[in-house]
């Protein structure tokens, strides 16, 4: 347990960190947007296709890991409008709760807790995993928040979600890495050194900006909608998760990198859907700075049960 809480502990202090340099202005709120497109499109990336690159995939990829993790997304998506239509929540927010309860932050947390907790062997796996949860996460949130728009159907899903997944730059990266691995296509070593410097500033800037980004003054104005969605991915997801890993026999070294994304947050892109696609953007800021803040704790009940 002790391990958990030296691993975990840190990275939730980097985030606290970013929230006190913006509170304390020496990270301004007009370098947060550059910031977060530098990581997501450029460090994160990055970072995945080279670690991705490197690996074996066969070594690295297990098909029963990935229908173990796949499985409980689509359940909670089940519950989750279960729950939406039990306590009568509002059609513009139903849309917005659905992907929140669901749509994990895997880019920068989920990846982040899977290196500094597994080590580059296990931030590989996740990584590969990441990039299959991402498509049917992409998937999922794009049906909810069309089936609940209170507009008219005048957007188009299907070019939306092809949209998401093909300028997804996590996706994209995985996917080239993975091309790599099987071929077996070896990196050029300048292009390889120029990779891991840019890698190097990826978890610690993306940590920063997740913090930075933060928002508590919404969280009073939806708490119990936001706390719902809240209860679903960072309870529900993974307990649903670990359970099926053991149904399907995994030990804890083949299961935790799934364990580890599928009790990640909500992901900050869950407010830009919601804004893209008429759901409510207020409940989506609510949820995800709650979310974050809750998952230090579920993190560390998680992945303090293997040493039970």
């Amino acid at each position: 347990m002790l391990h958990v809480l030296y691993t975990i502990g840190p990275v939730f202090v980097i985030i606290l960190l970013g929230w006190g340099l913006r509170a304390w202005r020496f990270l301004p709120g007009h370098l947060i947007g550059p910031l977060n497109r530098m990581v997501y499109y450029l460090a994160i990336p990055a970072m995945i296709f080279r670690e991705v690159a490197q690996a074996s995939f066969h070594a690295h990829f297990q098909p029963v890991l990935l229908g173990g993790t796949l499985a409980p997304v689509a359940a909670v998506f089940v519950i989750a409008l279960g729950v939406g239509f039990l306590f009568n929540i509002q059609k513009k927010e139903r849309g917005t709760f659905l992907q929140s309860s669901l749509h994990g932050n895997l880019g920068y947390i989920g990846l982040a807790v899977a290196y500094y907790f597994l080590g580059r062997e296990g931030f590989t796996r996740a990584s590969i995993l990441a990039a299959f949860l991402m498509l049917l996460q992409n998937l999922l949130a794009v049906l909810a928040l069309q089936a609940f728009s209170p507009a008219e159907k005048s957007t188009h899903p299907l070019l939306f979600l092809a949209q998401k997944i093909t300028f997804n730059p996590v996706i994209l990266s995985a996917m080239a890495g993975i091309g790599f691995s099987l071929f077996q296509i070896s990196i050029p070593e300048p292009i390889d050194r120029m990779l891991a410097i840019i890698s190097g500033m990826a978890l610690p800037l993306a940590l920063l900006v997740i913090g930075a980004s933060l928002s508590f003054g919404l969280i009073k104005a939806h708490f119990f909608p936001a706390l719902g969605a809240g209860f679903l991915k960072l309870l529900v997801l993974p307990g649903l998760g670990i359970g099926l890993y053991h149904w399907l026999r995994l030990s804890p070294a083949q299961f935790l990198p799934g364990l580890i994304l599928l009790a990640s947050p909500t992901a900050t892109i869950t407010y830009v859907m919601a804004g893209e696609m008429d759901g409510s953007t207020e409940l989506a800021s609510a949820t995800v700075s709650m979310n974050t803040l809750l998952s230090a704790a579920t993190f560390v009940f998680w992945l303090g049960i293997r040493y039970h």
